[in-house]
């Protein structure tokens, strides 16, 4: 039996590196040898993870199709593709109103076993509508980014983003930068960006923020003394309770907020209703991206909107995906860590 290595996860600082059977595909299923594969934020919460470890993750993948089943029509060997792990129905009640990350099918769908292994093997759901062909101009490692900027282009699409506006983004992870990246291309009016790390705020800087704020300060106080006025739209891209608390109040009369993040279970948010009510303000959430963002994070990618490859600053063998989540888990030396498993 054919086997491959993994990168078996029990906790962020306990990674085990693994032979397993490599998966064998049925009939209506496709097997992908991973070349290049991203550590997510969500992959280093440990409340979310540690709960179904030990187990392989990885969802933000690239890869070559190596075997496809007899029923396989749309895919061919030797295609490079992203694979999505997460993938709607498209014909449930939630599907149909647009809301595809609602829908229950997106949420028990997955890839076998995950994207920190050598293979996965693609059920035939996923097959059907999860599998994306890249183009000749995007490489593997730009292809990890299809997921997280498919995530960003929904956020702000269903924040009714327009341009002009003024953004204030949260937290200068991987996540805000491409959501800087992302409101800029889009025609942002200025996009402010915090974080308690110094490096974050210059990497912000780098890649085009027009003002950088220290989350330690007041952050309201500090966007409204350089502007004059509050936020249009406010992202919140960390899962620190203080930054929900300086959205509340950095948001612009008629703005909107935007938890792009998320945080721990029974961690609730004290809200003014009456001056979201009596100010028109918008609060809402964003989870995963529907296949129209996945389509559009391709496109973006396709035509160099957004630079990948100058944000992936670690590129990391599997024998080293420990280093790897020790990196993203502290978040000051590192933007996107990407692992290539060969």
């Amino acid at each position: 039996m054919a086997t491959m290595k993994t990168a078996v996860y029990y906790n962020n600082n306990d990674i085990r590196i693994a032979e397993r059977p490599r998966p064998v595909i049925g009939p209506a299923e496709v097997l992908v040898k991973v070349r290049a594969s991203g550590i997510c934020g969500s992959d280093v919460m440990e409340w979310y993870r540690t709960k179904k470890a030990p187990l392989v993750l990885g969802h933000e993948i690239a890869g070559e199709v190596v075997e496809t089943g007899a029923d396989v029509k749309n895919i061919k060997i030797n295609d490079r593709v992203f694979v999505s792990h997460h993938i709607p129905c498209n014909t449930c009640r939630y599907c149909l109103s647009g809301h595809h990350t609602a829908c229950e099918t997106l949420h028990t769908t997955n890839f076998d076993p995950g994207g920190f292994s050598q293979y996965i093997r693609v059920p035939a759901l996923n097959v059907d509508r999860g599998i994306f062909v890249l183009p000749d101009t995007v490489s593997f490692e730009e292809g990890t980014f299809v997921e997280p900027l498919g995530c960003v282009i929904r956020g702000q699409r269903i924040a009714q983003f327009k341009p002009g506006q003024q953004v204030l983004i949260l937290g200068g992870g991987i996540s805000g930068i491409l959501h800087l990246l992302l409101a800029k291309a889009c025609g942002a009016g200025s996009v402010t960006v915090t974080d308690v790390v110094d490096s974050r705020l210059k990497t912000a800087q780098r890649f085009g923020a027009d003002f950088v704020i220290d989350a330690r300060q007041d952050v309201a106080a500090a966007y409204k003394k350089q502007y004059g006025f509050f936020a249009d739209l406010v992202i919140v891209c960390t899962g620190a309770l203080p930054a929900f608390k300086q959205a509340l109040q950095s948001v612009e009369r008629g703005g909107t907020i935007l938890c792009f993040a998320t945080t721990e279970p029974q961690t609730n948010l004290e809200i003014p209703l009456n001056d979201f009510w009596r100010n028109e303000i918008t609060l809402l959430p964003s989870y995963g991206a529907a296949p129209s963002d996945l389509n559009t994070a391709i496109e973006l990618l396709r035509n160099k909107r957004i630079p990948a490859k100058e944000m992936i600053t670690h590129r990391l063998p599997l024998d080293e995906t420990g280093r790897g989540f020790k990196l993203v888990s502290e978040g000051t030396e590192s933007l996107k860590v990407i692992i290539e498993p060969f």
